[in-house]
């Protein structure tokens, strides 16, 4: 079943170092593209990530 996904562009705010919980890669300084989930939802509450743009993915038309 393939769903919408909301992503957002994301990096690390300066001096800090977030790891993908599927990966455990470091996220890129220069930023990522990244699913509007939980987890990186709750990066950005707490200030541990900044958005640098917002997109919606489109299915099948």
């Amino acid at each position: 079943m393939n769903k919408s996904v909301n992503e957002f562009l994301i990096k690390p705010k300066s001096g800090l170092i977030v790891r993908d919980p599927d990966t455990l890669e470091q996220l890129a300084a220069s930023g990522e593209s990244k699913p509007q989930n939980s987890y990186w939802l709750r990066r950005l509450h707490d200030g541990d990530v900044e958005i640098i743009e917002s997109k919606k993915k489109r299915g099948a038309e």
